[in-house]
């Protein structure tokens, strides 16, 4: 598979599951943490796990899915960081605001 292959493929949209939500990134903490501001309303705190610790970076007003931990609701790790055409494909589904996207950095 060639790299103009490879830039071709579409992915699929990676919608919140049960236990995730989507947010935007509202500032970098350090030592792997992010605050982000969700769509269900509360603000967390965010762990950005090893396996996309070097792989992925995640700047401010980002986007991206969060899984919330089970015993401590304003806590989570970022599963997923999404791309600029998945950005405009969740907000025609109605997944995601464009209120929080532009308020992102308050």
């Amino acid at each position: 598979m060639s790299k103009k292959d490879k830039v071709n493929e579409t992915k699929e949209l990676l919608t919140p599951a049960e236990g995730e939500v989507i947010c935007v990134v509202t500032d970098i903490i350090g030592a792997n943490y992010v605050k982000a501001t969700c769509m269900d309303g509360v603000t967390r705190i965010c762990r950005i796990p090893g396996k996309l610790r070097k792989k992925v970076w995640i700047n401010v007003k980002d986007v991206v899915l969060v899984a919330v931990w089970e015993f401590q609701k304003d806590r989570g790790d970022i599963v997923h960081r999404y791309e600029r055409s998945e950005r405009k494909k969740l907000i025609e589904l109605g997944l995601l605001s464009k209120e929080l996207l532009e308020g992102g950095s308050e």
